[in-house]
């Protein structure tokens, strides 16, 4: 397995006559499976909430869900199941798949009672789950329903951190329309996992399912981008990178020596982590000039090998002294993912300090981003919650989670 990394400047070309200039750098980055290349182990943990609020239909469609999932399983995978209400319990202890008939049974005699508590479920979930990871994926898949009535979210967050030190992955769905949908998103995105909304009963299925193929397709682990600026060259001070792809995530940018790391967790081998960086330089001489070497540090779960790296790319632009812009559409794709994230984000603060008419102006903004990307299904939720703030009309909570994960990635239909 080897790493794909390709570098695009928002425009190749540069003014030599101008002091300051501004471009965005998107860093595409994937594993690139070689013939002799096999399927990597999985190491999953589920983690399902089976608090009162869960009962009949939901916990009932949850159960079915997980076990079509441990279905899917194949010969050399393991699994481990976390049950928690206001206290939580390991339902199935991290085993290889031997006796799926025995696991499903386990689940089957899940029944809803008691509060919720993510945190205790989570610690209880890493601490399983970490048996198992040797030379495999990692993965965590975490359910809830409700708010973290008998935990602590600090807490959710501090595990959610020890989990990406210990290079496990965790992936959250919340379930109706009572879940924090800021918690579970910041959850996901310390680990560069997934945030998935699972707003009927009967979509638990596929959303179970379509988080399970996107781990298989994980072909590489614990993924860190390193980037070294040339002289002149530096990273805008506020919000400098973020990924846009397969879901947008602020990112923190950690310096390293003459470095900066950025962590990237999972690479797949059928879709691109898509990483723009905004960048501003000085004043540089005509002709092509580097302006950044790009790196990935990774692990390959099928070798046991961790700490490798891929070969160094540089990044040049055309220093002009007679200007012509060369734009890039598909970095263009990428500004606008990010705006439409971004706009979102100022909207639902405008909402929670009562400015409804900032925050219809601003879901209005996203919506028109939307359209320009082609995101369809995006604009028509956008649109529509703006529409109703501008009519006086409150949004409900199942509005508010569809915006968030729409502004987040482009839903398949």
């Amino acid at each position: 397995m080897k790493v794909g990394l390709h570098p695009a400047l928002s425009d190749t070309n540069l003014d030599a006559n101008q002091p300051s200039s501004q471009r965005q750098l998107s860093i595409a980055i994937r594993a690139i499976t070689q013939s002799q290349d096999q399927s990597l182990p999985l190491n999953l943990c589920l983690i399902l909430d089976h608090s009162g609020s869960m009962h009949g239909r939901p916990l009932e469609t949850v159960k079915k869900a997980a076990m079509q999932l441990i279905e899917r399983l194949k010969e050399g995978d393991r699994i481990c199941v976390i049950a928690f209400d206001h206290r939580a319990k390991v339902l199935v202890p991290n085993q290889a798949i031997d006796n799926l008939n025995t696991i499903k049974s386990q689940i089957r005699q899940l029944s809803a009672d008691g509060g919720t508590a993510i945190d205790e479920g989570l610690k209880l979930g890493i601490e399983e789950v970490a048996k198992g990871k040797a030379d495999a994926v990692s993965q965590v898949f975490l359910l809830t329903d409700g708010e973290n009535e008998h935990g602590d979210n600090e807490r959710c967050l501090k595990l959610a951190h020890f989990a990406v030190e210990h290079k496990l992955t965790i992936n959250t769905l919340g379930f109706g329309a009572s879940w924090n949908q800021d918690v579970l998103e910041k959850i996901a995105d310390s680990g560069s996992g997934t945030l998935c909304y699972i707003e009927q009963p009967e979509q638990a299925v596929q959303e179970f399912g379509r988080l399970f193929n996107r781990i298989q397709a994980v072909g590489l682990t614990n993924a860190y981008l390193l980037c070294e600026l040339m002289d002149g060259v530096r990273f805008a001070e506020f919000k400098p990178i973020a990924q846009v792809a397969p879901d947008t995530i602020e990112l923190p940018l950690q310096p390293q020596g003459d470095q900066f790391v950025v962590r990237l967790g999972d690479l797949m081998t059928d879709a691109e982590r898509v990483i723009l960086a905004n960048l501003y330089m000085g004043q540089l001489s005509p002709g092509y000039q580097a302006i950044a070497k790009l790196q990935v540090l990774y692990d390959d779960p099928a070798t046991g090998e961790e700490g490798l790296k891929s070969e160094q790319v540089p990044v040049e632009i055309n220093v002009q002294s007679t200007y012509q812009p060369s734009p890039n559409t598909k970095v263009q794709q990428s500004i606008l993912a990010l705006a439409k994230y971004r706009q979102t984000q100022i909207a639902e603060a405008k909402l929670q300090t009562g400015d409804r008419s900032g925050a219809a102006t601003m879901l209005q903004t996203a919506a028109n981003t939307a359209i320009q990307m082609g995101d369809k299904s995006a604009a028509t939720v956008l649109q529509t919650n703006a529409t109703r703030l501008q009519s006086g009309e409150e949004l409900s909570d199942a509005d508010r989670k569809k915006t968030r994960i729409v502004s987040k990635t482009i839903l398949q239909d």
